[in-house]
């Protein structure tokens, strides 16, 4: 198959007004590394938080909604719907305190808030492991989404004859080496722009791609073998349609999620707090804390987090589950159902529509991996070798080795796009690997006496355990499947945490000191250090945080559901569901409208970060 020329000319005006940002802010993000990785701490609520929405809609996201739901029906979404729990707490939980820490990276942080050596150490493995290792692992996952695309759109392409090439003894398609020319390009604009080019540029991805979704949805309905709504609803089981899982066993050959009851529990009452995943830390992390660090302040920090969480889980799904959906009726007999989105573009869209949608792809695929370039980059620069390797360099040394790491992991991610064959399950690998992790990137905000070895225990126990599985050592409850194994992983970790927690010694009373005084973390985790600082004045009202977390996760769900309904033809559902956001928004606003903010904030922490 050819694209057509209004087909190249979208994809290549695209990359022209792409470039065309980085090239304006290239001497804005140069002046130091405050503007390089968080725009000097001046970005608005709409823009941090559309970043974050941007960062989230991947290359392989729409494929892995297909396939959720040619699997489980639209409940297999519940497999990351749940998440919005996590992402709720951070909203009325960390985003202020986030903001008003002051530091570069979530990573710094952790020298902020603990002390001693083993801090450091654990500064130093964070920094290594999440921003070199975990983030390659990431891109390449989202590289290998993107060459499925091409392959699916191009079957048969080739790269100067060639369909595919041999190197190091890897055996690299042609969809893979356009994959790395786009990278190529990604990791040349973000090096230019920094965050500031990054997250206007996802503005523009982000209204690409959900145009582009949201016709080619519109497109597949008016097909004759769809038949629209009414005809997806008339030739599919009605379970697929069910918007909850079914606890027991499912009828067979019904597209349903089917879960035990401790299946069940592990994903809504644990999943979302116990473990660690791209874009959902529990407590923040990542690029999500790195556009709550760089909004203008408290305020635009916690109202950026809102957004993205609400566009995020509520606005976006739908266009992916109506193709996803229709893809089970075109295409019902598919060994890769995740392929049946790509195939729908290929089948149903006109010249110039089609384009469009290619370009929305590039759109999706870039914006996450300048991201995570960024963000990676952040750590390797800031908390790895403006730490330990070369300290007291002047700003403009950090920025350009910034540019030189950004461009050296772009490739280094290709390279592991090469090695992967493929990810299966890449989500429980990932939250498997980093259970009970999460229970202690909440608490220490919250708890005096969590220190330095606690996360650093946290971090190491299901990795370990990971390990002894893999080389035939028994493991309580590994054996299990996923997310019945989470249990065992989370209870195992968090007893061992706690146990590196009461016998090593707490950090000192300066360091905490010192914490507390910029943070005012408020809770009876911190008593001790009211009591000494009677002169600051916590977050004390932990209730109607609680009760606006609530508020928060109802008012999301209630607006998924009501989308859903309306567009399945379930009126008064809709209705009612619509009815209920609505109410709490006005709760929420009312409280959010009376609670005092920060806006004029410390700047950066030099101490930890030198």
């Amino acid at each position: 198959m050819a694209l057509a020329w209004i087909d190249w000319l979208l994809v290549i005006s695209y990359f022209i007004f792409s470039f065309g940002i980085a090239i304006y802010f290239y001497k804005r993000a140069g002046q130091n590394t405050g503007e390089f990785f968080l725009t000097g701490r001046s970005m608005p609520w709409w823009l941090a938080g559309t970043s974050m929405v941007a960062t989230t809609f991947a290359a392989d996201t729409p494929l892995a909604i297909t396939e959720l739901v040619a699997r489980d029906g639209i409940a297999g979404n519940w497999l990351w719907w749940n998440m919005l729990m996590g992402g709720m707490l951070t909203v009325f939980f960390f985003a202020r305190l986030w903001r008003r820490s002051g530091v570069l990276t979530d990573v710094e942080f952790v020298e902020m808030r603990y002390g001693g050596p083993q801090a450091s150490w654990l500064r130093g493995i964070k920094a290594l492991y999440f921003g070199l290792l975990f983030n390659c692992i990431i891109l390449g996952w989202v590289t290998l989404a993107m060459e499925t695309v091409i392959e699916v759109l191009f079957p048969g392409v080739t790269v100067f004859g060639y369909e595919s090439v041999s190197f190091l003894g890897l055996e690299i398609s042609a969809a893979l080496m356009i994959c790395g020319a786009f990278i190529l390009v990604v990791g040349v604009y973000s090096l230019i722009s920094g965050l500031w080019g990054v997250a206007v540029t996802d503005i523009f991805q982000f209204v690409i791609a959900m145009v582009g979704t949201i016709l080619l949805a519109v497109f597949v309905l008016r097909v004759p073998e769809v038949g629209g709504m009414s005809g997806l609803m008339e030739q599919l089981p009605a379970e697929t349609f069910r918007f909850t899982p079914s606890i027991g066993q499912a009828a067979e050959g019904v597209a349903v999620l089917t879960l035990s009851f401790a299946a069940f529990f592990a994903y809504i009452g644990m999943q979302w707090w116990a473990s660690w995943y791209p874009g959902n830390e529990p407590g923040g992390g990542g690029y999500i804390a790195q556009r709550m660090m760089s909004a203008k302040d408290e305020k635009h920090s916690l109202f950026a987090t809102l957004w993205f969480n609400i566009a995020h889980y509520a606005l976006r799904p739908w266009p992916w589950i109506i193709v996803a959906l229709a893809a089970l009726v075109l295409y019902p007999d598919l060994d890769e159902p995740r392929h049946g989105f790509v195939m729908v573009m290929r089948d149903v869209l006109p010249p110039g529509m089609l384009g469009l949608l290619f370009a929305a792809f590039l759109a999706a695929f870039m914006s996450t991996f300048s991201t995570q370039l960024n963000w990676g980059t952040s750590y390797i620069v800031n908390d790895f070798w403006r730490r330990f390797i070369r300290k007291g360099e002047s700003e403009k040394y950090y920025v350009a080795v910034s540019r030189v790491v950004t461009f050296l992991l772009a490739i280094a991610a290709f390279f592991v796009a090469t090695w992967l064959e493929a990810i299966s399950q890449a989500w429980e690998i990932l939250l498997a690997a980093s259970g009970g992790l999460g229970l202690v990137l909440i608490i220490r905000w919250y708890w005096w006496r969590v220190n330095a070895w606690s996360e650093l225990t946290a971090t190491l126990v299901p990795i370990i355990l990971a390990v002894l599985y893999a080389i035939g050592i028994p493991v309580p409850g590994l054996d299990q499947p996923f997310p019945t194994s989470l249990f065992y992983i989370v209870a195992i970790t968090t007893v061992a945490w706690l146990i590196a927690t009461f016998i090593t010694e707490p950090d000192s009373r300066e360091k905490l000191d010192r914490f507390y005084r910029k943070v005012r973390p408020g809770g009876p985790g911190w008593k001790s250090l009211r009591e000494r600082h009677p002169d600051i004045e916590p977050d004390s009202d932990l209730g109607s945080l609680f009760i606006n977390w609530i508020l928060g996760v109802a008012m999301v769900y209630l607006v998924l559901f009501g989308v859903g309904h309306l567009l399945f033809a379930r009126t008064m559902l809709g209705l009612l569901c619509l009815a209920g956001a609505a109410i709490a928004v006005v709760f929420l606003y009312r409280d959010l409208s009376n609670r005092g903010f920060d806006t004029v904030l410390e700047q950066d922490d030099e101490e930890v970060r030198g």
